[in-house]
């Protein structure tokens, strides 16, 4: 049985945009056994999509190059027996391990000078292949070839056990068609629909029966208690309150989802949920959620997208400007149930 070895990206929505591409490595390789190596902030993630067969979490966080735990880690893997490593990263660091591993068959774009480390190299075509999901596809064939369009849906599974006992440890009730908000970014503060937004929304939907449940890390907690205290109460804060593993169970149970150009709202297009995507500083046209059921929010204004973790003129129009009822017209645009 054929073994490839998949570094994974360091970031959850791209790690949701690279399951395209472990659908075209099943399909050209049936019975193709697919290892992820990955953080343990994205594993769970990868422990859902059922292309992949084990996840190795690296112990390095963003930005470490640690090379001699690099080197120990790649000699563990070795008697593993990978015929092919693909390395989604475009980073030196991320290459390095493949190649101590003695991985015969390393694939990946140039990057950074990557020459010797890998030894299938791409060259990218950033207008052949606008789509982050095009371009780690891509690594699927060989260079120069076209990608295979349509590329392939994603998808996670749910957890139907967990979600009943994170239900039940947060006394939560399904009684009402549920709204899930996801206020943060973790790129940066450019990315965020402001609370008093989020809060005003939460408002109008509350008023139509619903329950507005609010999702995110720790570090998204804040924004959360700020939706919370402009709304009246008209949400509930699940930020930091559950894991990965969590939020993806609890977003399956949603009949809308609305979100910054975030990692949630990758996994809420992956679970199956209509999605209203809010982009400011970054872009639909590059990181787009994968769903047929998506509304893509933007105001479109000339400086946007800047892909700027902070507003470098101060006036964050691109966020600002985009009102409540105009995401809620989008909402309404989408054939739920009960709202």
């Amino acid at each position: 049985m054929p073994k490839t070895l998949v570094v994974a990206p360091s970031w959850i929505g791209d790690t949701l945009l690279a399951q395209p591409l472990f659908a075209c490595l099943h399909r050209k390789q049936p019975g193709v056994e697919i290892d992820a190596l990955a953080p343990a902030w994205t594993a769970p993630v990868l422990r859902r999509m059922p292309e992949i067969a084990e996840v190795i979490e690296a112990p390095f966080g963003h930005g470490e190059l640690k090379l001699s735990a690099r080197w120990r880690l790649g000699r563990a893997l070795r008697s593993r027996g990978y015929g092919e490593a693909i390395v989604l990263p475009n980073t030196f660091k991320s290459a390095l391990i493949p190649f101590f591993a003695g991985i015969p068959r390393r694939t990946g774009f140039v990057g950074e000078l990557r020459y010797g480390l890998l030894n299938v190299l791409h060259t990218l075509d950033a207008k052949r292949l606008p789509l982050m999901a095009e371009r780690y596809a891509q690594l699927a064939e060989k260079p120069g070839e076209p990608v295979v369009r349509p590329l392939p849906g994603v998808r996670l599974r749910v957890d139907e056990a967990n979600r009943l006992a994170t239900l039940e440890r947060l006394g939560l009730s399904r009684g009402k068609p549920v709204a899930a908000f996801c206020p943060g970014a973790e790129y940066g503060p450019a990315k965020r629909w402001p609370a008093r937004h989020f809060a005003a929304l939460a408002n109008k939907l509350a008023a139509k029966g619903c329950a507005v449940w609010l999702f995110g890390s720790e570090k998204d907690k804040a924004v959360g208690e700020e939706v919370v205290r402009h709304s009246g109460g008209a949400a509930i804060n699940l930020c930091g309150k559950t894991d990965l593993a969590g939020a993806i169970d609890l977003l399956s149970l949603a009949e809308i989802v609305v979100s910054n150009d975030s990692g949630l709202m990758h996994v809420a297009a992956a679970v199956g949920r209509p999605v209203v995507a809010l982009y400011g500083s970054s872009s639909p046209e590059h990181t787009p959620p994968l769903s047929r059921t998506v509304r893509v929010v933007r105001t479109g204004i000339e400086c946007s997208p800047c892909y700027a973790r902070e507003c470098p003129l101060g006036h964050f129009k691109c966020m600002n400007e985009m009102a409540p009822e105009r995401v809620l017209r989008e909402i309404q645009g989408i054939e739920t149930a009960g709202i």
